[in-house]
């Protein structure tokens, strides 16, 4: 018996540096590499951005981008093995929009829609977030909400204007998407 293969998505972002990292991009950056470990592909990746925080609060400015990979996990495995790579960072949940040393989201599998206490698909805020959209167009221009059946470019049109986000290797001067 052959093991079904799954195109997910994922989001990936930080605010505090982890242990061991001078930046919270290079934590990502090496999560990203942990990622094959847990029986997790990654196909691609999305520029990095910077972005201020949701709720707007005073904490430091994240650090974002999104992951298409592919697994012969189920949801609820690979939520696991996510979970499993934020512990490896010291990710701790103390409050919710807190700031983090590592913040790892399945923000689609597969097309899967499931809305159960321990495993909500697609992620319930994704449509509502530039940090996830704009650099979800990097690595999946093509992708439909499973649930609204919104293409991309919808999703980001209707997206409120303040949101701070830029791509880091650009123009450093704050702009709003």
């Amino acid at each position: 018996m052959k093991n079904t293969i799954t195109q997910i998505i994922l989001g990936i972002g930080a605010n505090l540096a982890a242990d061991g990292y001078e930046t919270p991009q290079q934590g990502c950056a090496a999560a990203i590499g942990l990622l094959a470990k847990h029986d997790i592909r990654v196909l691609g990746q999305s520029r990095w951005f910077e972005t201020a925080p949701l709720p707007i609060s005073d904490q430091p400015l994240f650090v974002n981008a999104v992951i298409l990979a592919e697994t012969a996990l189920t949801a609820a495995g690979t939520l696991l093995a996510l979970h499993q790579i934020e512990n490896e960072f010291g990710r701790t949940r103390n409050e919710r929009n807190e700031a983090r040393v590592l913040d790892i989201d399945l923000v689609d599998f597969g097309g899967t829609v499931t809305d159960r206490e321990d495993l909500i698909l697609p992620h319930p805020r994704m449509h509502e977030r530039a940090f996830v959209l704009l650099p979800l167009s990097d690595v999946a221009p093509d992708w439909v909400h499973p649930i609204t059946e919104y293409n991309l470019a919808t999703l980001i049109a209707a997206l409120p204007n303040d949101q701070m986000i830029r791509p880091m290797h650009f123009d450093t001067s704050l702009s709003t998407y």
